[in-house]
């Protein structure tokens, strides 16, 4: 399991996600997209977002591309069955990887940014979409992004939990909905026992 944090870098919350796919069975592995940097502990936390937009999307991507690698080639990881979730941000990366990476097998990716809707048909593995209902800013574009998604074979879905808004999966955040983040979750967990 690839894991893209939040546009706050590595934090506590991301290792949280990190632990909790182990205990479910999972290799996980939580980049640091900062490490070039130094890494976000070693960042102004007010510096890391505008660090993580000055490194680019590409370079992000191309780093989760040799975790994919890294993560492929260990005797403890099943050869091909490699998946990738993020947040926010990371959500965000998440949805260029699936154009990108066609080894992936499943995506998750949670209250990100849809991917240049021209590149949807590149799309391989099954993605999953969570959504919150409040987040007009980036569920409001989920309309055209269905409508590409329908226009493919990509096995998809895009869920919408009601009553929450951005970041409501971060029990270390103002926004975060237990019953909702417990629910997303586990659809998350089902997602991936289907298509992993």
């Amino acid at each position: 399991m690839l894991i893209c944090h939040e546009n706050r870098g590595l934090t506590p919350h991301i290792q949280d996600v990190a632990r909790r796919f182990a205990k479910a069975g999972y290799a996980a592995l939580a980049l640091d997209l900062l490490s070039r940097e130094g890494g976000t502990a070693s960042l102004d936390r007010d510096a890391v977002p505008g660090a993580l937009t000055k490194a680019g999307a590409q370079r992000h991507v191309s780093d989760f591309a040799a975790a994919f690698d890294y993560l492929n080639s260990q005797d403890f990881v099943d050869s091909g069955r490699i998946a990738m979730t993020g947040y926010c941000f990371g959500g965000g990366i998440t949805w260029q990887a699936a154009t990108e990476l066609s080894g992936l097998k499943a995506t998750s990716a949670f209250y990100g940014p849809a991917p240049d809707l021209a590149k949807v048909a590149a799309i391989k593995p099954a993605v999953l979409g969570v959504y919150a209902e409040l987040d007009e800013r980036i569920t409001g574009a989920l309309p055209a992004f269905r409508d590409a998604l329908a226009d493919t074979d990509v096995r998809h879905e895009l869920k919408v939990y009601p009553g929450v808004d951005h970041a409501f999966h971060n029990d270390i955040g103002e926004r975060y909905k237990e019953a909702q983040a417990n629910v997303a979750w586990n659809h998350t967990l089902d997602w991936f026992g289907r298509y992993v």
